[in-house]
């Protein structure tokens, strides 16, 4: 069985445009065995964003959209005060983990793509655990019916949870991952890197066929 690693951030837009070529991937893997390790790229920001840093910031969504073709909205970024911590959308992934683990890993992705889709298409401010917790549990449900909002709330905000959000964070550190997404495949043994960073499904599936090769 192909295992492979994804490094990300549900508030990374990269890995927000990588998500439909990831997927292509995917498609042609229907075996493959799929784990989602939060990177944490603005993990534990307290800085208010002004104006300059939100028109860099949207300049890079532009770069994205372009790219990927995905919708992007600056609402969840126009509200005043917003701080752009990246830590509770991270801390909702693992979440999911610890309260689905009985999920297929791709079941979890979809967590994953929900808060993206919150964050970049419908402008949601998922810094607030009442909205990651309404986006998770819904797509939850879809998957498998029977997660409510106030149960993931306890564990979104339960000191467990988020002590293993910042081991993903320090692991991410020690494999000296610094950029995201990353695709990392486990192969006889040893942590291969697929792709650092945007990458096309094409390029992604001549990577992998040179690991397995050799």
């Amino acid at each position: 069985m192909t295992q492979l690693l994804y490094i990300a951030d549900p508030m990374c837009s990269w890995c927000y445009g990588f998500g439909p070529e990831l997927d292509a991937l995917l498609a042609q893997m229907p075996d493959a065995k799929m784990d989602i390790i939060v990177g944490g790229l603005r993990a534990y920001n307290t800085e208010v964003m002004d104006e300059e840093k939100k028109a860099t910031i949207l300049g890079h969504w532009q770069h994205v959209a372009e790219a990927s073709g995905l919708p992007f909205s600056d609402t969840g970024m126009s509200q005043d005060g917003f701080i752009y911590d990246t830590e509770p959308a991270c801390r909702a992934v693992v979440a999911t983990r610890i309260l689905a683990d009985e999920l297929a890993p791709r079941a979890r992705l979809a967590v994953f793509r929900a808060i993206q889709h919150a964050f970049y298409a419908e402008g949601r401010d998922v810094t607030r655990a009442e909205v990651l917790s309404e986006v998770c549990v819904s797509a939850l449900n879809q998957a498998s019916g029977g997660y409510d909002v106030e149960s993931f709330q306890e564990t979104l905000t339960a000191y467990p949870t988020a002590a293993e959000t910042r081991e993903d964070f320090e692991q991410t550190q020690r494999w000296g991952i610094r950029g995201f997404p990353a695709l990392l495949l486990v192969h006889e043994g040893a942590l291969h890197m697929i792709a650092s960073g945007y990458t096309k499904t094409a390029d992604l599936v001549e990577s992998l066929r040179q690991v397995q090769q050799s």
